[in-house]
């Protein structure tokens, strides 16, 4: 039965519960820090031949009207999203428009590099851009030779979503096994038994960005001539890290 608060004796409990509560805590900081820790590491690494293919089709106009030029920059876009359509499959070779932009050329001012204001408007300049990407390789280098109103702004490979995801998974799982290896191997070289993990961490580094390449002027020859754009994707490698600690038992 608790003391009422009214009793003599409640001061004495409150007391004794807060002398037990200081002894507890006492006793948790003179606890001895863990032994036979050891900090390991572990990695795995994969390369493969890049799946994914982006391909960038463009073009400019310019004059003096705005609404002219932006009717060819329209016009330009959708003879070239009529032809890529005409082959469109998901997954395999996939499009869709890309930036466009109209604004206006302004007429020198010398004053401008002093802080002056520029000159009136002497014109417009815009572009416009078609993205085909895909896995179907041949499809998309062909495609290059067909349309006919946009020229190759640049191409890029890299590794599909789908496949990174798959090789992130495998990269990581060998890593694992390394880290695994490595910490029975220390530990019995010490003299335990084996070994129970205190904490890890899991990391993989696969690239994201594109490598481009074709140049503008060997793309326009390449249409010139209606012949498919040569294509060599390369590979990529991804790599899992695996780093940890460990106490030997």
């Amino acid at each position: 039965m608790k003391p009422s608060p009214c009793s003599p004796a409640w001061p004495r409990a409150l007391a004794l519960s807060a002398l037990v509560g200081a002894l507890g805590s006492a006793c948790a900081q003179v606890q001895p820090p863990p032994q036979n820790i050891v900090t390991l590491s572990a990695s795995a690494t994969t390369e493969v031949t890049k799946d994914w293919l982006t391909l960038v089709f463009s073009t400019t106009r310019e004059g003096a009207d705005a609404a002219l030029v932006q009717a060819q920059l329209k016009q330009a876009l959708e003879a070239a999203l009529a032809e890529a359509k005409k082959v469109a499959r998901p997954g395999q070779l996939e499009v869709q428009t890309g930036a466009f932009s109209l604004f206006p050329r302004y007429a020198p001012n010398p004053k401008a590099a002093s802080g002056g204001l520029p000159g009136g408007i002497v014109g417009w300049q815009g572009s416009t851009e078609l993205i085909v990407e895909g896995r179907d390789f041949q499809a998309i280098a062909q495609l290059t030779g067909r349309v006919q109103t946009l020229t190759i702004a640049r191409v890029a490979s890299s590794l599909s979503r789908q496949a990174r995801q798959q090789l992130e998974g495998d990269v990581s799982a060998q890593a694992i096994d390394r880290f695994r290896a490595r910490a029975d191997a220390v530990a019995r070289q010490f003299g335990f038994a084996g070994y129970t993990v205190r904490e890890v961490s899991v990391a993989t580094d696969a690239p994201m960005g594109l490598q481009f390449a074709a140049p503008r002027q060997v793309a326009m020859q390449v249409m010139a001539s209606a012949e498919p754009l040569p294509v060599e994707v390369g590979k990529a490698s991804v790599t899992a890290n695996v780093s940890g600690s460990v106490q030997m038992k």
